[in-house]
């Protein structure tokens, strides 16, 4: 997977989790806001990822 795949899934992961979180919150569901939180952390690790690999091709580059 690219970098910007990474990062696009990252931010894709978060946006779901939080909404899952908020669907949690709203109906009482402490079982929904959990996978909330999982998605959002996998989402946060994505874009972490996708981060990294711009930065080693861009060192990658410089020689």
């Amino acid at each position: 997977m690219g970098s910007t795949s990474d990062r696009i899934k990252g931010a894709a992961n978060e946006v779901a989790g939080k909404a899952k979180q908020a669907a949690g919150d709203v109906t009482d569901n402490d079982r929904l806001k959990a996978k909330g939180a999982d998605q959002e952390a996998k989402g946060k690790v994505q874009q972490t990822v996708g981060k990294a690999k711009d930065a080693v091709k861009k060192t990658v580059d410089k020689l």
